[in-house]
């Protein structure tokens, strides 16, 4: 089969671009290994019971009426999507929770900033002067290097638990460096979060995202390939060949341009070039709990907690199996639902970090007998952190994916979420016609991932 574009993913990055292409009528096809949209960010049944992976909130929030210039807007113009489509509900409230220090932060700005001073008044002049150079920098310069994210912020703030405590969220939700952020990916995040906030779509969350871009996608004429993983690419005379497998046959497919989103060390593998490159080695575990309808969470109200265990945050590789001194805890139903909102499960979803090379050195029985215990360690950390009790009495589905889980279904080499520590932020590969979008293109979160799709797709195979 003949196409002019080749996208290489089908999670939220690859689909974007694929909209964007079949708007201008290109002929383009998504290959998409697994059985399901989504990558990073898909869904899956057990026990007829629905469960997102990847999503705890979608960042970058603004309402409609904002300028058009915010990073949401901006996406939805480009695929022509209608922004009530989206049913978009904001947060009720987050909070970052280190020993005897709280920050609360939800959508309006103005809250985060009085938590900062109440809890830290020396700091806050500080604080506004970082804030202030942070709104004017320029996060989306391709030519920026690395810079430390640390140096740059203990620049302006000294208190050192401060700066743990906005490097929490931050690392949790889109580092790939371990105990630092590249100074620009901090400014990405940190607007997403703190600026701008966290949202949900109504009901099926997750799924609606992809049911709309699927569609948009199919509408648009763009060809989508599941269950068709991409084996080798290489270059001829100006097309680029794909050998594929779908279902245990063999396919070869060409193209006259390729947008991979399979990260930057997996497409160099693809490309069969050696790698030289830092592979990533943060990879998380996560586990699920859906409650009883019945059971009463009404003591709950935060939507996101990024706790940590003691004074000190450090982010890196976990020497066991799971790292639960730090993490995340999500309640999926604690967000600003229409009274006619049909609601998501009740249910806590807990986020640590993990060791990929433990994990996949158990044996069928041993990696059960260790998520099992997982699960139990994941409901102590929520019991001894919030009023809530008894979950694993009151949950109807518990449930746990590994760093294993993630490689398995998304291709990501040692299960590792964000990719390579090494962005490329140009996309550009060393072979003409192939490029790079997505997590190691260097834009995180949902709203992140869309636009890498979107501006590489305008940039080199629109142009």
């Amino acid at each position: 089969m003949k196409y002019e574009n080749v996208i290489i993913g089908g999670g939220l990055s690859g689909l974007a671009a694929g909209i964007r292409l079949a708007h201008y009528g290109k002929k383009v096809l998504i290959c998409e290994q697994h059985s399901r949209i989504g990558g990073l960010n898909s869904y899956y049944h057990r026990k007829n019971i629905f469960l997102e992976t990847g999503l705890h909130a979608m960042t970058n929030f603004v309402s409609k009426k904002a300028h058009k210039s915010h990073p949401l807007l901006k996406l939805l113009r480009q695929l022509r999507i209608p922004y009530d489509s989206l049913h978009l509900r904001e947060q009720n409230y987050s909070s970052i929770l280190f020993p005897n220090h709280q920050i609360d932060f939800s959508n309006d700005f103005s809250q985060f900033e009085t938590s900062i001073a109440d809890l830290f008044p020396q700091e806050i002049d500080n604080f506004i002067k970082l804030n202030k150079m942070i709104n004017e920098y320029n996060e989306l310069d391709l030519t920026l290097q690395w810079q430390s994210a640390r140096k740059i912020v203990g620049d302006y703030i000294k208190n050192p638990i401060l700066i743990d405590m906005l490097f929490c969220p931050l690392s949790y939700y889109g580092s790939a460096t371990e105990e630092d952020m590249d100074f620009s990916q901090f400014v990405i995040m940190y607007k997403s979060i703190y600026s701008e906030g966290f949202c949900r779509p109504a009901a099926n969350g997750i799924k609606t995202i992809l049911d709309i871009l699927e569609k948009r996608f199919l509408e648009s004429g763009g060809h989508l390939e599941l269950s068709c993983k991409v084996k080798n690419i290489k270059s001829n005379n100006n097309e680029i060949i794909l050998h594929t497998s779908q279902k245990g046959k063999d396919n070869i497919i060409t193209a006259q341009k390729v947008l991979s989103s399979a990260g930057l060390i997996e497409t160099n593998n693809l490309l069969g070039i050696e790698n030289t490159l830092q592979t990533g080695n943060l990879s998380y575990i996560e586990t699920v709990a859906i409650l009883d309808n019945k059971y009463d969470m009404s003591a709950h109200n935060q939507t996101i907690i990024f706790f940590n265990n003691s004074d000190k945050f450090s982010y890196k590789k976990s020497k066991e199996l799971t790292n639960f001194a730090s993490g995340v805890i999500c309640a999926p139903q604690n967000f600003q639902f229409a009274k006619d909102d049909i609601l998501p499960d009740k249910a806590i979803r807990i986020t640590a970090l993990a060791n990929y090379d433990l994990w996949n050195s158990l044996s069928k029985e041993h990696y059960k007998l260790e998520k099992n215990q997982v699960i139990k360690q994941a409901l102590t950390t929520v019991e001894n952190l919030s009023d809530l009790k008894n979950l694993e009495k009151n949950s109807i589905l518990l449930d746990s994916f590994t760093p294993k889980t993630i490689e398995r279904y998304t291709g990501h080499l040692n299960g590792a979420i964000y990719g390579s520590p090494v962005k490329n932020k140009t996309g550009k590969m060393s072979i003409d016609n192939v490029f790079l979008c997505g997590t190691d293109q260097g834009f995180l979160g949902i709203t992140g991932s869309m636009l890498s799709g979107i501006s590489m797709a305008n940039m080199y195979l629109l142009r």
